[in-house]
């Protein structure tokens, strides 16, 4: 299939100047680029369009959303062609049995939990595979050093031996030689908390002899944020492993306004050769599971053992204190405020009632104390609750997104009644509201951010711009009308403005509309160390 795009406005991912052009795409690759007569199948007229390289989501949450859902509109409607997996410590890939079961229930918040049946994998390799036998988009994928952890030192708060740590290297060799870019790590996540950094130190050395990169959830994006930060360079430049700094932000309360100290610590780092790159969404809330910021201690063993804790008197006075005195480190060092929590998702329906809400106006509503509101709901609801987490500052947003390392990454969870908007228009958001309406940057470096930089860090040989011979990830959008319209009370909508999508030389939005598409596969890890 020869396609010919026409009269098109060029943005090539590079941050070089756009340019008018024709581009011809030949089968699954992009066969030239220029003033060209050649004929094609179909033609598109795309004047007043740009045309530009799909769109690349640094931190995604479509582990299980890629294999399921057939349309799979969240993403491919923005024009993100690729997304990277595997993020946050957690995900699928490798597990075996035990830790899989576990992995189901703990994680459901994120990703909801179709069935034993369709987890038809249990290795990095055999879950690639599952993608290259057609998924809507491209995936690569991060071994996640919480399941790591898990595999080896188990889910328990416990110091890994240098023989555990030497098992973990030999997964994580594993997981890379079949097609896994980097290393994901939740450090405010159970186990992955429990890791000292002389375990995330071997872990990266041997991610950075690879050729990959590290992609942390680090300790803190509240209290001790900056600190937390540093210590992740410091880890990455020991290590001589390349450092991508996952949902880049400084949020609560204590940190308002200080954005610009964490790009001078970046800066600084920069300057020092340390490799770092970052991504950020573009909006205030954040979004996780409630349990997730329950402390870390509580729970230790998994999640029969978390609500075991959750109906023992003592210990449940013990998390009231973590929470609502101390600053639980499930709650990066913050004392719980209960107004900034609402219920986004809940695993059981009968509890459908509470989305919407924050946890105080449930309070208020049923006469109870908040934090009794919070224990019932993580019980009844098997800790599969979904929240958002009010807690951004939006001078810190604009500081950061326009630092000369910054990439783009929605951070969306698919599931719930009521997700982060995220999950449906980070990237028509950065085109729209902070580049044409902002004048944040200019379209030529908007587009580079959210396709040629985080491509440049994937290392991906042949996509994130549009060149001859380069694969045909492609997005089409209209640079007067882009928008997001997901909103937080309807999350679910298709933004406006991105009338063509092409993923591998197909097109999956066709004039506006999803078409039955599935021509993403996985991307894999080379030998050489690139990513194709």
């Amino acid at each position: 299939m020869r396609t010919l795009i026409r009269r098109a406005t060029v943005v090539d991912g590079s941050e070089t100047d756009r340019f008018r052009a024709d581009v011809l795409v030949d089968g699954d690759r992009i066969a030239a680029v220029g003033d060209l007569v050649a004929g094609a199948d179909r033609e598109i007229d795309a004047g007043g369009l740009v045309v530009a390289p799909g769109f690349v989501d640094m931190h995604a949450h479509s582990d299980l959303a890629l294999l399921s859902d057939g349309d799979h509109l969240a993403k491919l409607g923005q024009g993100v062609t690729t997304e990277v997996l595997g993020q946050d410590g957690l995900s699928y890939a490798p597990v075996d049995d035990a830790a899989l079961a576990m992995l189901r229930r703990k994680i459901a918040g994120w990703n909801g939990d179709p069935g034993a049946d369709a987890f038809t994998w249990r290795s990095v390799g055999q879950y690639l595979d599952r993608l290259d036998a057609g998924v809507p988009g491209n995936g690569a994928y991060l071994v996640p050093h919480g399941v790591v952890r898990a595999l080896v030192v188990g889910w328990e708060d416990a110091p890994a031996a240098a023989a555990d740590v030497a098992a973990m290297q030999e997964i994580v060799r594993t997981a890379m030689a079949e097609g896994a870019v980097g290393l994901s790590a939740g450090l405010t996540y159970t186990p992955g908390m429990y890791a000292d950094n002389a375990e995330l130190l071997a872990l990266c050395t041997t991610v950075g002899e690879l050729g990959g990169f590290f992609a942390p959830h680090h300790r803190s994006y509240g209290a001790g944020a900056l600190e937390a930060y540093a210590e992740m360079i410091d880890l990455c430049e020991r290590a001589g492993c390349a450092l991508h700094l996952a949902h880049a932000c400084m949020n609560f309360g204590p940190n308002a306004g200080r954005g610009g100290e964490l790009v001078a610590l970046v800066d600084a780092a920069l300057d020092r050769g340390v490799d770092i790159t970052l991504d950020t969404y573009p909006y205030l809330p954040g979004a996780t599971t409630l349990s997730a910021v329950l402390p870390s201690w509580s729970q230790a063993g998994g999640q029969d053992a978390t609500l075991a804790r959750l109906r023992d008197p003592a210990a449940l006075d013990r998390i009231r204190d973590d929470l609502e005195v101390h600053g639980s480190d499930g709650c990066h060092g913050v004392v719980a405020e209960w107004h900034t929590i609402e219920i986004s998702g809940v695993a059981h329906p009968e509890l459908g009632d509470a989305v919407g809400h924050t946890v105080a106006e449930l309070a208020e509503q049923r006469g109870a104390a908040p934090f009794d509101v919070f224990v019932d709901l993580l019980v009844r609801d098997d800790l599969g609750t979904g929240i958002l987490q009010h807690v951004g500052h939006e001078e810190n947003v604009r500081t950061i997104m326009v630092h000369r390392r910054h990439t783009g990454g929605s951070d969306g969870l698919l599931v719930g009644a009521k997700p982060h908007p995220r999950a449906w228009g980070t990237f028509p958001r950065y085109l729209g509201h902070y580049c044409r309406d902002l004048g944040m940057f200019s379209l030529e470096e908007c587009v580079g951010h959210l396709t040629g930089r985080a491509a440049a860090r994937l290392r991906l040989a042949d996509r994130g711009l549009v060149r001859p011979g380069y694969a045909a990830d492609l997005v089409l959008f209209d640079p007067d009308a882009v928008a997001d319209t997901a909103t937080f009370t309807e999350p679910r909508q298709q933004p406006a403005g991105i009338p063509y999508v092409l993923v591998n030389g197909v097109p999956a939005i066709d004039e506006g509309r999803r078409t039955a598409s599935r021509s993403g596969r996985a991307l894999r890890r080379q030998p050489d160390g690139s990513t194709r």
